[in-house]
């Protein structure tokens, strides 16, 4: 039986044909709850990611660290490189996902917000460009906005873009994404950081970053219902 809870419990639910993994944890008068996804090989197991979605939830947001891939899937993808890149399987899971959360007595009340990395931040905009009404918050680090290619026009959620200031390739393509989004939108530049925002400090940048957009838009959503 899922709990309310800081601590993240793994859950493992059906998502299509196959069945997805990932760890959650709903904090005490949760204002929200936001889906964290990721690519190039990472899982809910990564240091980086526990890190972020444990600062997320320190500010009172339930955070789910899912992994859109299988176990098998991911070690395919580790030689192929080729599942990370196709975003509409990623945003398929990631929509049921959002369904199977929207149904557990837990989260069915929350808000929900997208935090994706690298190419499964596409898959994060492409799933809420198809739900626009359920999604309240995005935010991108170090992502791919470019691969969501005609749905960033569909996109009605606020949308924060976070990029390193060295990674100059992929903030060229979050400049292009950046136009194409429709509301209210940001790109932030961290400065000195490196590809993917690794290090200690931009992490605790990014988490920041994250923890300010989504609880300003999923507190707002939360008291849109109350009110």
């Amino acid at each position: 039986m899922l709990s309310d809870t800081n601590e993240f419990e793994e859950v493992w639910f059906p998502a299509g044909r196959v069945d997805l993994a990932g760890l959650l944890a709903v904090p005490s008068h949760a204002r929200g709850i936001v889906i964290l996804v990721y690519g190039r090989g990472s899982s809910r197991f990564s240091t980086r990611n526990q890190y972020i979605a444990g600062t997320l939830v320190r500010a009172g947001l339930a955070t789910f660290l899912l992994d859109l891939l299988t176990f098998e899937e991911q070690r395919l993808d580790e030689v192929t490189a080729e599942l990370r890149f196709d975003i509409d399987l990623l945003a398929e899971r990631l929509l049921a996902t959002t369904k199977w959360l929207g149904a557990l007595p837990l989260t069915r009340q929350l808000g929900i917000g997208y935090f994706g990395a690298s190419t499964s931040a596409a898959a994060a905009l492409v799933a809420a460009s198809q739900r626009p009404s359920d999604i309240q918050a995005i935010v991108s680090r170090g992502g791919r906005p470019d691969l969501a290619g005609s749905a960033l026009t569909r996109v009605q959620a606020p949308t924060l873009l976070i990029v390193g200031e060295k990674d100059q390739f992929v903030l060229q393509l979050n400049e292009w994404a950046l136009k194409a989004l429709r509301p209210e939108k940001r790109l932030e530049i961290v400065p000195g950081a490196a590809p993917l925002l690794e290090q200690p400090d931009a992490l605790e940048r990014v988490s920041e970053l994250a923890g300010d957009w989504f609880g300003k838009h999923l507190s707002r959503h939360a008291a849109t219902r109350a009110a």
